[in-house]
């Protein structure tokens, strides 16, 4: 009965043994399968800056594009004026200066023709 005592824990743990076995190799492919899938979003995550760089070139552009638009519609209304104010008061005053002083210096240049 020693001989028969002792095969059946031998062969109880080796029916264990076996099958530990087959869950080990299983579960080694399938915990390297999720490891490598965890490493992969760690390097997404904290190496792969593509997002974050897309995030902030947008908003960049963004501003840029607002804050430029404010800028550039100030320019146009400064222009305006300044066109406005030239037509209205400055060329005016000029037409009048020069006819004034050209009227005088071609008074001035009578005496001198022939």
């Amino acid at each position: 009965m020693s001989g028969g005592g002792t095969e059946t824990p031998v062969g109880c743990e080796t029916a264990q043994g076996g099958g530990s076995k087959k869950r080990d190799s299983l579960g080694t492919a399938g915990s390297a399968h999720l490891i490598i899938k965890d490493l992969g979003e760690i390097h997404s995550r904290l190496l792969d800056h593509r997002p974050v760089i897309q995030g902030e070139t947008r908003y960049f552009v963004k501003e840029f594009e607002e804050k430029r638009g404010l800028r550039e519609m100030r320019v146009l209304e400064n222009l305006k004026n300044m066109v406005h104010e030239t037509n209205e008061h400055t060329l005016p005053k000029c037409r009048e200066t020069m006819q004034n002083n050209l009227s005088q210096v071609l008074q001035r240049c009578k005496p001198f023709s022939c």
